[in-house]
């Protein structure tokens, strides 16, 4: 046996020879990298993903670099608090309502409990409110640090299509879960209404699902990296559509939001679970794209920009009126969603989902064709001659 050490990108690696019959067996130990430590290779700093090899985002860097650091949302926002300022500044009533249990009769089980769920924490006659029971329970954020302040959603609603025009700029800055619904029902309350054709009656209904406000909304605020500081989570209105944004780019890519899941946030994550406002197993974009379906609507654009990730949901918008790229999306959203649902796309699923008739089978079997060449379905049996019969999966089954 013969052992060699060498080192590469900064660091060693040991390397076994051990001799056979057949040959020679070359076993090689690469160690682990040290918590808080990217080491780079002529100046890039590189990863895995799939298959292959792709740069490190800005966002990826500094989450290791900040290993071992304490979590931002399990750091103090408030220290030397007394009990009767906790109640005044935490919604402890509406705790008890979203974990479904009777408010106690005196402030020592209110805070009790809150230390029970590590959303206070008592330091001699004292308490301490992380960042975490502020972020979820406060009245109002702004009572709070202006770092945390300013982690309160942002909605903003514009007369027409862009941002020329602006008609209301509010931020609601009471606590992520205590104030979710109110949230949900305000954005819901400033959407415009859209007119649509249900067996030849025009009918008004609001431009977007509440669905799928609700669960953008609950992912924006749960996935949003808190370590960005001076932004938070945006909802911008439109007359056609509606951009929800958080910021930090998104841990998974964003064609794989309906088969992946990744939590940036795990214990914020759990608590917006328990209190039933998110769901952790990553159902909640199938719910949107089941949503667009079902209400004809364009394919949901999810996008990865610079330190952000952003979702647009569009206005309704019949199938001869969309543009090639609208059509494709929304052709690998449903072979996507058919595969989680262990079903299959075919012709007629995807003219079912544009609500066409079979006279309009050509027409999707061009979107099918277009695609296919963009990369993002193939054929599940090429042997499958008939186009009639031919299923389809995302490219990544």
């Amino acid at each position: 046996m013969a052992e060699k050490i060498y080192h590469t990108i900064g660091f060693r690696v040991d390397v076994e020879e051990v001799m056979h019959p057949d040959g020679r067996v070359v076993v090689f130990h690469v160690p682990s990298r040290p918590r808080g430590t990217a080491y780079h290779h002529e100046g890039s700093y590189w990863m895995r993903l799939g298959g292959s090899l792709t740069p490190m985002s800005e966002d990826q860097l500094r989450a290791i670099f900040d290993e071992g650091k304490p979590d931002w949302l399990e750091q103090p926002a408030l220290e030397k608090v007394m009990g009767a300022e906790v109640v005044e500044l935490l919604d402890t009533q509406s705790l008890f309502e979203l974990i479904n249990l009777p408010y106690p009769d005196n402030r020592e089980g209110v805070l009790g409990r809150l230390t029970q769920e590590k959303l206070i924490e008592k330091t001699n006659n004292s308490y301490t409110i992380p960042r975490t029971g502020a972020v979820l329970l406060g009245k109002r954020l702004t009572n709070f640090p202006p770092e945390l302040a300013r982690k309160a959603p942002r909605v903003v609603v514009y007369s027409g299509a862009s941002k020329i025009e602006t008609k209301l700029d509010r931020s609601l800055d009471r606590g992520y879960a205590v104030g979710f619904q109110g949230l949900v029902e305000f954005v819901m309350s400033q959407l415009p209404q859209n007119e649509v054709i249900e067996s030849a009656l025009r009918k008004e209904i609001k431009l977007v699902p509440e669905i799928a406000i609700r669960e953008l909304i609950a992912n924006a605020l749960v996935h949003q990296d808190f370590t960005i500081p001076g932004t938070g989570v945006m909802i911008e209105i439109y007359a056609d559509r509606v951009e929800i944004s958080n910021p930090g780019e998104p841990a998974v890519p964003v064609d794989r939001f309906i088969d992946g899941y990744q939590s940036r946030n795990e214990r914020l994550t759990d608590l917006m679970r328990r209190f039933a406002i998110c769901e952790e197993k990553g159902s909640g974009i199938d719910k949107i794209i089941d949503a667009a379906e079902a209400y004809q609507l364009p394919a949901p654009d999810f996008r990865s920009t610079y330190r952000r990730t952003e979702v647009v949901l569009f206005g309704y918008s019949p199938f001869n009126q969309m543009d090639s790229d609208a059509r494709v999306r929304a052709c690998y959203q449903h072979c996507a969603l058919q595969y989680v649902l262990r079903k299959r796309m075919t012709n007629r699923s995807l003219r079912l989902r544009f609500k066409l008739p079979e006279s309009k089978s050509e027409a999707i079997s061009r979107t099918i064709r277009d695609a296919s060449k963009a990369g993002k379905i193939r054929i599940q049996h090429p042997e499958q001659k008939s186009l009639r019969y031919r299923s389809y999966v995302p490219f990544w089954a």
